[in-house]
């Protein structure tokens, strides 16, 4: 069995930024198993698993070790594929995933994320969680898979350290962290050892939750925003109320066949 499969870099618009992401096109659906098998192999934060049907198109997402409900970058990085290398001509594509349908579409050199809001309540964390991030936060929320991690200042995201095997306590998909910007609206930084990725590059779906609490807070609907890894990504949001806009670049780095 022969699979086409692209790497892309998201989030970005230069290669070696932002978060890369594997892209396997399928002809049919494959089994968990494998599908599993392949993202453990390709040892990158997701790959997204596409599959066309009747004009739209499912797609699934697997890190090395589980499959999750929504991933953002890999979803840019799949609409990439599409439009570049499969000449799609419409300007929307429409996925059908576990986090129901989404959408993305191009708009100009941009590709925009349309993804539902996550919904946020106050939280609460072990104290060994927090103390594996070396610097105690000024609040603590929780969305539907992760908790949010409220900071003074972008400079205490940038030096946290954390001992990963402590944020292992943590009973959620991972930790986003984030903070006022200096350069744009607000930072954030995203870890989840329990999933297999101590951290993450630039994560999509952390924006459903960080763009309705910036938003509010900072009494805007357009921002700007950057996630402040060794990759560092960039990205353009927007608060819809019930939905969210999340908009990036991407760049192809390799484009080649599985063969199993």
């Amino acid at each position: 069995m022969k699979i086409r499969m692209f790497q892309v870099d998201a989030f970005t618009e230069k290669l070696f930024g932002g978060n890369p992401a594997a892209v396997c096109i399928l002809t049919e659906p494959i089994a968990d198993e494998r599908m599993q098998q392949i993202a453990s192999e390709n040892n990158l934060a997701e790959t997204a698993f596409v599959t066309e049907a009747s004009g739209s198109f499912n797609i699934r997402w697997c890190t090395p070790k589980v499959e999750v409900d929504l991933c953002g970058h890999a979803t840019l990085a799949s609409a990439h594929v599409i439009f570049q290398h499969l000449a799609y001509s419409k300007e929307t594509i429409r996925f059908s995933s576990r986090s129901g349908i989404l959408e993305v579409r191009k708009e100009k050199e941009m590709l925009v994320l349309n993804f539902p809001t996550d919904l946020l309540q106050k939280g609460c964390l072990p104290v060994a969680v927090t103390e594996s991030l070396g610097m105690d936060p000024v609040e603590i929320l929780k969305g539907k898979t992760d908790y949010l991690l409220v900071y003074e200042s972008q400079k205490q995201i940038e030096e946290l350290d954390p001992d990963f095997t402590g944020l292992c306590k943590a009973t959620a998909r991972g930790i986003i962290v984030t903070a006022k910007g200096e350069e744009c609206d607000f930072v954030s930084r995203f870890f989840a050892p329990q999933v297999g990725i101590n951290e993450d590059p630039v994560t999509g779906s952390a924006h459903t939750t960080l763009i309705p609490y910036w938003s509010a807070r900072l009494r805007k609907k357009e921002m700007t925003a950057i996630q402040l890894s060794a990759r560092r990504g960039f990205l353009k949001c927007k608060d819809l109320g019930e939905r969210v806009e999340i908009a990036g670049k991407a760049v192809t780095y390799l484009v080649g066949e599985i063969d199993i």
